[in-house]
């Protein structure tokens, strides 16, 4: 079982999900006959998981209404709610600072990733003996212009490329181990993104950022291409 608890980003407003979910966060896309957040969590527990804090914001009361306190999934489930301004994905981790003991698993809502917890957990933490404040999930993609590459050296995350640049590379994955020291650099009550603000001003004040690769591949559900595609993969693997 993992000791840590797995915060979920999933406040965000969805808007290139929209032409294809727009009643719903898309954290409650439906994926079958369960919402994709349902599968997600399912997912987590079956890798050890038993501690969620959902950070939620557009549509919030959905998900809250869906999930409640975890019972139904055999887990505990927390709420950090972003209030009356969506603050990005770095601003609601911190604002869910207080959940992280003092470490947590961080995990975006949109993105269907089958990773060993219990690694990512063990890389981290001998990361953390040489001063990381984070450990990235990175996946080796034959495009990376959708995401933005990850520049490495070794196993330590040196930079973060541009979107658009067509070519092989390893991206962000969406799943991290994320130190709250990390979180006490982000200015409470505004919008900051975690991808394009906090890791980067990290490495350039000299912090270090480790990576663990991830051989499967993973979906970002976030467009309606993307979201589609996820069903139909799913509907045809309990087909068979």
């Amino acid at each position: 079982m993992l000791d840590l608890p797995v915060v979920v980003l999933c406040g965000g407003l969805g808007t290139r999900l929209r032409p294809a979910v727009a009643d719903r966060p898309k954290a409650l896309a439906a994926v079958g006959d369960r919402p994709f957040l349902a599968v997600q969590l399912e997912l987590l527990r079956a890798r050890g998981a038993r501690r969620f804090v959902l950070c939620v914001g557009h549509m919030a009361e959905q998900i809250e209404a869906e999930f409640g306190a975890g019972a139904s999934l055999g887990v505990r489930i927390d709420y950090s709610r972003d209030g009356e301004k969506l603050l990005g994905t770095g601003g609601a981790l911190k604002r869910a600072a207080g959940h992280f003991a003092p470490a947590a698993v961080v995990v975006n809502g949109d993105t269907y990733l089958d990773v060993d917890l219990a690694r990512l957990a063990r890389v981290h933490a001998s990361a953390r003996v040489r001063g990381a404040v984070a450990t990235l999930t990175l996946a080796h993609v034959p495009d990376a212009s959708r995401f933005g590459a990850v520049e490495l050296r070794g196993n330590r995350v040196v930079g973060f490329g541009e979107k658009s640049v067509p070519g092989t590379g390893w991206v962000n994955a969406g799943a991290y181990v994320i130190e709250r020291e990390l979180l006490d650099r982000v200015p409470a009550e505004e919008v900051v993104s975690l991808e394009r603000d906090v890791f980067p001003a990290a490495l350039r004040d000299g912090l270090r950022l480790a990576a663990v690769a991830h051989e499967e591949p993973f979906t970002d559900i976030g467009t309606p291409d993307a979201y589609r595609a996820f069903v139909s993969r799913r509907a045809a693997l309990h087909a068979a």
